[in-house]
């Protein structure tokens, strides 16, 4: 096969054996393009190629010319079997559903063919705003105009498109991951974290408490106790709810604490941030005294003997069930599913109820930071900005005496000047010596 290169060998003229007609061939932003010149004089043919091969340069120049490469959809499709594969040793399956629900439903059909090179800020802001433009018609209504997605929902979706692009990385597929952040308003509110105020609180345990006699579903007595066990459990110790739930039996210790004197729990929790230990209040105990006999008395109620109890009891769930919406009924009963602010009220608020109210009474932020498994940052972003004791009012209003605030309002040329006495000179000295003589 005869082959002759033109532009520095970017463009090659060939003419195979059985063939009367040269052929063209050229590299252009990384994909292979072939075409015949239908010229059988290779002078003509190279003039057909030269113009054949500037027209493919213009496409690329004008974007009429993808360059080949993989597709964000391609990438997205093997995140996702290897999310399936390995992230189900270090996250749940509920999380991982999650994420694929939101990149098939959302993310996935906008971008699942564009290259990945052509993601950038400005393509995820167009994201963005499609996104809100969906949901605002789709909750608009007669009486009251659509609402945009939550900031927390557009977040973690800007996090899943993140995570896509670093997996390219990993392979090689682009050179970096792009800046994904919102080009302006970037600063948000500072918020607080729905949770129970002291009286709140107060209320919700009279009436979790309160359920336990008045509750007319049969055999339902040993639920409504657990719930309001539950709710001193957790407003005592800040768990989180998974936290609680994971717990066993064996995993909970009675101890005499030395620097307080007072009995307490020393937990061994596993959950969000792995295993760690946290130490309740005291009112802390006796909740998990009730639970405790009641586990035991369930086993009693199946027929167990006292040795099966011994040995069955310590790996027994100190929560073996959680009725979620006996827990929202009552909050909806004493009006506190939701604050002032609007924000929903769950079981989470009560971890919330544990950190504010430890602070209030003066706590070591870091020392509830390490007891609470969770970072000081967060803590003085979503708990410690509200709590008013934190503000020390004594530094607050200070004010200066009443004699230097009357001499600050008076114009410079009227203040009194320092009075300074003058000492006398030498020649003044011996100007008296020579009088007297």
């Amino acid at each position: 096969m005869t082959t002759h290169d033109m532009f520095d060998g970017r463009l090659q003229i060939y003419k195979r054996g059985a063939s009367r007609h040269w052929q063209c061939a050229a590299r252009v932003g990384g994909r292979r393009f072939r075409q015949t010149t239908g010229e059988e004089s290779l002078d003509r043919a190279k003039d057909v190629a030269e113009e054949w091969y500037l027209a493919l340069r213009g496409k690329l120049r004008n974007g009429l010319i993808t360059p080949d490469e993989r597709t964000f959809g391609q990438a997205a499709e093997q995140y996702l079997r290897e999310v399936r594969v390995l992230a189900v040793t270090t996250r749940s399956p509920s999380y991982v559903a999650l994420l694929e629900l939101r990149m098939k439903t959302h993310i996935i059909p906008f971008f699942v063919d564009k290259p990945l090179s052509a993601v950038n800020r400005g393509l995820v802001q167009q994201y963005r705003v499609k996104r809100a433009e969906q949901m605002i018609a789709r909750t608009k209504t007669d009486d009251k105009p659509g609402h945009p997605p939550a900031r927390s929902t557009m977040t973690q979706e800007i996090v899943h498109i993140r995570q896509v692009l670093k997996y390219a990385e990993g392979h090689g597929w682009i050179k970096f991951v792009p800046n994904l952040s919102m080009p302006y308003m970037t600063q948000g509110k500072r918020g607080r974290r729905a949770w129970f105020s002291p009286e709140e609180y107060e209320q919700l345990r009279k009436a979790t408490r309160r359920r336990i006699t008045d509750g007319t579903r049969p055999g339902w007595k040993s639920h409504y106790e657990d719930l309001h066990d539950f709710v001193l459990f957790m407003a005592n110790t800040g768990l989180r709810p998974d936290e609680a739930l994971r717990l066993e039996i064996r995993d909970v210790k009675i101890e005499d604490d030395y620097a307080t004197r007072k009995t307490l729990l020393v937990i061994d929790v596993r959950g969000k941030t792995g295993v760690g230990y946290c130490k309740s209040m005291p009112n802390a105990v006796y909740p998990f005294q009730q639970l405790r006999k009641r586990r035991e008395q369930e086993l009693r109620t199946q027929g167990k003997t006292k040795e099966q109890i011994l040995a069955l009891l310590p790996t027994l769930k100190l929560f073996p069930r959680y009725d979620r919406n006996l827990f929202n009924k009552i909050l909806e009963e004493e009006n506190l599913k939701f604050d002032r602010d609007g924000q929903r009220r769950t079981a989470y608020s009560l971890r919330h109820t544990y950190i504010s109210m430890r602070l209030m009474e003066g706590a070591n932020i870091h020392q509830v930071a390490n007891n609470c498994r969770t970072s000081v940052q967060m803590i003085e972003q979503f708990y410690a900005a509200h709590i008013k004791d934190r503000l020390d009012a004594a530094a607050i209003n200070v004010q200066r005496p009443k004699a230097a605030r009357k001499a600050a309002k008076q114009p410079a040329t009227k203040r009194a000047k320092p009075v300074t006495k003058s000492r006398p000179t030498a020649s003044r000295n011996y100007s008296l010596i020579y009088t007297k003589l």
